[in-house]
């Protein structure tokens, strides 16, 4: 048994899993798991740069996990940043604020590295499940990108494109500074349209059309679940491995897109940080259900945080 600390800092939230790693059984034993929206992603893609409050909202919520870190007494700790951090002129503040929180370099990882780990973290613990047929699509879709990974026991494609919730928000449902509430048609054309062409991307490497099970990653696809499921709170158990089918994605995505800002924050299961984002990320679902032909996904709470913290196990 390992007592290990992943971190995963994306685009529009950063992630902390302390967990007992069991690799001999396959078996990873949560201790504290927790999520912060710190949006370090803000306006990347429009300034190329990381923002000095992003970069304090993100350094804010690692002084946090650093105390729960250490409370916990784990081992080993790896921290891995993904799009955002990847794209910024600015990177290196970012990894020198992390270094000297954390004592660990953030790892700016590939695009192919960082669907590797989303594939075994959603995958590990389906193994075996007979309703569930390989090979697997695992689609996660974060705040400035989206992973595709195919795969049966191991991967056997990956494709991560730019298309993401916060990213395609930022592109075209921002007016004036502001969130379009709601949007205009030739907005969400508009985003469509990018998303299509991600699509076109991903699949000249990963045949998204071959698998036989969609599951769907990160929290663009679980605040969908829980909207599907009427939660009264956001509630992980309940959305861990459940299953939406895809004329609901589409009558979810449908009503938020054409939903006011109030309308979506009054949503019981809602997080503050993804009112504003949450309905590009239903968007990005559907337009990947609608190509695939997947009839439903299967939602996973288990993701890249759970690859990580195998990584070093």
């Amino acid at each position: 048994m390992t007592r290990v600390a992943a971190v995963d800092c994306g685009t529009n939230s950063i992630r902390l899993l302390v967990a007992d790693a069991h690799p001999e059984t396959g078996e990873l034993v949560e201790l504290d798991r927790r999520m912060t929206i710190v949006r370090l992603g803000q306006g990347v893609d429009r300034t190329g740069r990381l923002a000095p409050e992003a970069l304090e909202r993100t350094f804010a919520a690692c002084r946090e996990y650093a105390r729960i870190i250490k409370e916990h007494g784990a081992e080993r700790l790896r921290f891995v940043a993904t799009s955002a951090s990847r794209d910024a002129e600015n990177r290196d503040e970012f990894v020198r604020g992390v270094l000297e929180i954390l004592g660990v370099e953030p790892e700016v990882i590939s695009g192919d590295q960082e669907a590797e780990f989303s594939f075994t973290g959603a995958t590990k613990e389906l193994t075996g499940r007979e309703d569930l047929r390989r090979p697997y699509l695992v689609v996660d879709i974060g705040g400035g990108s989206t992973e595709f990974v195919v795969g049966g026991d191991r991967v056997s494609a990956a494709r991560s494109v730019d298309v993401g919730c916060v990213r395609m928000t930022e592109r075209h449902l921002v007016h004036d500074g502001a969130v379009t509430d709601p949007p205009a048609a030739e907005q969400i054309a508009a985003m469509r349209a990018d998303i299509e062409a991600a699509l076109d991307l991903a699949e000249r490497t990963v045949p998204l059309r071959e698998a036989h099970t969609l599951v769907g990653l990160a929290g663009s696809v679980t605040t969908v679940s829980a909207i599907a499921q009427e939660l009264p709170e956001y509630d992980s158990a309940a959305i861990h491995h459940s299953r939406i089918s895809h004329a609901r994605v589409r009558e979810i995505s449908e009503w938020l897109l054409h939903s006011t800002h109030a309308e979506r924050a009054a949503v019981p299961s809602m997080h503050p940080g993804r009112v504003d984002v949450i309905a590009a990320g239903a968007l990005i679902l559907l337009a990947i259900m609608e190509r695939t032909g997947a009839e439903e996904v299967v939602v996973s709470e288990h993701d890249i945080l759970d690859g990580i913290a195998w990584s070093l196990a």
